[in-house]
């Protein structure tokens, strides 16, 4: 169990920056997910961490100790890879076991650390078998048991679930966030799977670009996303966006198709006509009688649910997405109201939530 800090972290290959300013701190046994688009350095941070890169500026706290400048092997982490990283010629039995065996563990508890782990991720009947003789999600399940059984300070993963099939990746992951809590070791978590962010984490940083976009529980960052990037980042389907100017002294914005909407919250510094960029959840747009027109392109049944595609009929036509719960009406056009409470009002030229 340990408490992680990372202070002031930058990477950068030759002229380009890939890590820029990274400052957290994380609590004895909290599980931090890095989510972002790929580029944005989540991988990058995570080898950082692990030792296999060295940061160009900042340091690394493990337990208040500067590991910066330790050796990966000395570091008490374990990482599980994208990549298997597994000895072709060992069992999976012996790569499970391998990094107990070169610290000395005693047969009985070396059985039973890897015994247990395979019982957890459902490889008990392979543990006589090479890793040639597995699936490729058998072998991320054992690369997972092989960071398990050495119980670090430390769990790093990155995307340890993207080669498991949608059935088995619900069972793992909801396995590692019970493993993770009743063991209460530290983790770091990269994915690009919104699902897995949400579910997994206690906390999530979301990286655009190589910096903090945000730093916050998965809750916060969904109610209230630092800025329009993360509002479309977190969410499927993703935040829609409409062009508007502040209104009424603050206290509304003004759509480009001419409606004005009340803020619920509390007035926004500004001059009227300010320019905005208000946002709204598919699942929070409600069918309105009195509302605006919004003529459909495509409709998606999913069962329980529906999405519709379409726009507004005003200026630019602006495209929205909708989520319904059971079927979509008939017809061809729908009239839709924005509840003034679930509106996000982001400044049009930074891009950053107004508060």
């Amino acid at each position: 169990m340990a408490t992680l800090e990372l202070d002031g972290l930058r990477k950068s290959f030759g002229a380009t920056e890939v890590l820029r300013q990274i400052d957290l701190s994380l609590v004895d046994g909290e599980m931090l997910v890095i989510v972002g688009a790929s580029g944005c350095g989540k991988s990058t941070l995570l080898r950082i961490v692990a030792g296999l890169e060295s940061p160009s500026a900042g340091r690394i706290l493990l337990d208040g100790r500067d590991i910066t400048s330790v050796d990966p092997a000395a570091r008490d982490i374990a990482m599980v890879f994208q990549n298997y990283a597994l000895y072709p010629h060992m069992t999976v039995f012996d790569n499970m076991a391998y990094g107990l065996k070169i610290r000395g563990l005693a047969r009985e508890d070396i059985s039973k650390r890897v015994g247990d782990a395979a019982a957890l991720l459902g490889l008990s009947e392979f543990l006589g078998r090479k890793p040639r003789q597995l699936s490729g999600g058998q072998r991320q399940r054992v690369a997972m048991g092989r960071a398990i059984v050495r119980e670090p300070k430390l769990f790093l993963f990155d995307e340890p679930l993207s080669n498991l099939d949608a059935t088995l990746r619900v069972h793992t992951r909801a396995e590692i966030r019970r493993l993770q809590k009743r063991l209460g070791v530290t983790s770091l978590y990269v994915t690009h799977d919104q699902v897995e962010a949400m579910t997994l984490g206690d906390r999530l940083l979301v990286l655009h670009q190589g910096r903090s976009a945000q730093f916050a529980t998965p809750m916060e960052v969904f109610d209230r996303p630092a800025d329009t990037y993360v509002a479309s980042f977190i969410g499927a389907p993703a935040m829609n966006f409409l062009p508007a100017v502040l209104a009424g002294g603050g206290a509304a914005a003004r759509l480009d198709s001419g409606p004005l909407l009340p803020f619920a919250d509390g007035k926004r510094e500004g001059p009227d006509g300010k320019a905005l960029t208000i946002g709204i959840r598919p699942e929070h747009i409600r069918i309105d009688p009195t509302g605006l027109p919004f003529h459909i392109d495509l409709v998606e049944p999913l069962g329980s649910e529906t999405l519709v595609h379409g726009r507004l009929a005003a200026p630019g036509e602006t495209s929205l997405v909708i989520r319904l719960a059971g079927r979509a009406p008939d017809g061809e056009v729908l009239t839709i109201g924005f509840p003034t409470e679930e509106i996000h009002v982001f400044d049009a030229a930074t891009g950053r939530r107004l508060v």
